[in-house]
């Protein structure tokens, strides 16, 4: 059967699981799972979210210290496979693979390979010269363009602060070319939904880089906070900049030295029984967009900085205990100590480019936001699907929450963790 068939085939799969609504699987129970009283209110957010049908899984996962984390599962992998969710069960965790990308870049600024005010256009020389919209995500038009007055840098990149362009955010003709050129990053189904099909992205890094420089800036570099492509362009820097393949060099500088052996841009075949679900809330119902039969995630286009990660919970943590100890993980150094303390930190001097945006009153560091959960100094992100994570840099304290559906609001998740962690704090004061 060749490809167009077996997507063909799949397609009719999901719909008709769709129409099923995952009966399989209705009448068959989920294991016991033990309450604990360290958290009661985080375990009770995560089991009521798959109790009312919501999503499929929801997991979360506290760390502190050495002493093994508190994992608090509930679900399946999927509504209709019977692989009961776990701290190795695989995530797209999107937008997450930010502060790992932002890490590695500090990693090269602490070798003294690039610099935090370095202009991007001695890496990368077409970002040399860039042009900026007047008008904000308006025309791409020579009457709506002026000439950059300052250079993109790195800082800029890690803190969404450069002025790219962004087609899951930028909603006129900029978008619309990018999606038509292959300048997307963030691919989440095979499934012609307009929704989350983005289209269909260019072949390699390199490339995307390169057609990102043709692109004209949404904004003065420095001037506003715009969420944007920086992190993924981040990657390309970190290719030429240290002389090896982006995905190679996360492997062999972080991956490995922390044993996150289930961190992958490309899932294995062998790995993807364990791969969640993805689902899309179509009509206010979650939907099969990304089945792990047919995950994008077998085969994608090229490793992308900002949203390319599948990773496990377990994994995770691992990355983010290795920040909790200032990049020492068991014992050996993954990172210099001044490289995490600098990345970990609000990186903006000034911080009137947060004003009126979703950060604001917040800090931002190295691909993440500093401020999570009423902790000042806790450093992370969270990612479109539903997963966020971040370390408390004060107390060493690590959160992951992890769960698979686009389309729900992210901010009322967030929400609702912060209310339940206060909550949980309290029983410990």
């Amino acid at each position: 059967m060749d490809e167009a068939m077996r997507f063909a085939a799949s397609r009719r799969e999901v719909l008709r699981y769709s129409a099923l609504g995952g009966a399989a699987l209705l009448g068959v129970p989920l294991p016991a799972v033990a309450a604990t009283a360290d958290w009661p209110n985080l375990d009770a957010m995560a089991a009521g979210y798959v109790a009312d049908g919501k999503v499929a899984n929801m997991l979360a996962i506290v760390g502190k210290g050495d002493a093994a984390p508190t994992i608090l599962a509930h679900g399946r992998d999927s509504f209709n496979v019977p692989r009961v969710t776990d701290a190795d069960s695989l995530y797209r965790i999107y937008s997450m693979t930010k502060p790992i990308t932002g890490m590695a870049a500090m990693m090269l600024v602490d070798e003294g390979l690039l610099g935090l005010d370095m202009p991007v256009a001695e890496i990368l020389p077409k970002f040399a010269d860039m042009q900026v919209q007047k008008i904000t995500d308006g025309p791409i038009t020579p009457d709506n363009l002026e000439p950059a007055k300052s250079p993109i840098t790195i800082r800029q990149l890690m803190t969404h602060t450069a002025g790219l362009p962004y087609s899951t955010v930028q909603t006129g003709p900029i978008a619309q070319e990018m999606r038509r050129r292959g300048v997307i990053s963030g691919r989440t189904t095979r499934l012609d939904l307009p929704a989350f099909n983005r289209g269909k992205p260019v072949a390699t890094l390199a490339e995307f880089a390169d057609g990102l420089a043709g692109f004209p800036l949404v904004a003065q570099p420095g001037t506003k906070w715009i969420y944007s492509t920086g992190l993924d362009l981040l990657g390309r820097v970190i290719e030429v900049a240290s002389g090896q393949s982006f995905d190679s060099f996360l492997k062999e500088r972080i991956f490995d030295p922390t044993g996150m052996t289930s961190t992958f841009f490309v899932v294995p075949q062998s790995e993807l029984g364990r791969l969640t679900t993805n689902y899309g809330l179509i009509d206010g119902k979650p939907f099969p967009i990304d089945p792990a039969a047919t995950t994008i995630y077998a085969d994608p286009a090229f490793p992308m900085g900002g949203s390319g990660l599948v990773s496990s919970p377990r994994d995770y943590d691992r990355f983010l205990k290795m920040l909790a100890g200032y990049g020492k993980f068991e014992g050996h150094r993954v990172i210099g100590e001044l490289a995490v303390r600098v990345g970990t930190s609000n990186i903006l001097e000034d911080l009137s480019p947060l004003a009126g945006t979703s950060v604001a009153g917040y800090g931002y560091g190295a691909g993440g936001r500093i401020g999570w959960a009423g902790r000042k100094q806790a450093y992370g992100w969270a990612g479109a699907a539903n997963t966020i994570g971040f370390v408390d840099m004060d107390s060493g304290l690590r959160v992951g929450l992890f769960s698979q559906l686009q389309g729900a609001p992210q901010g009322q998740l967030t929400g609702q963790l912060d209310e339940a962690l206060a909550k949980d704090f309290a029983l410990h004061e």
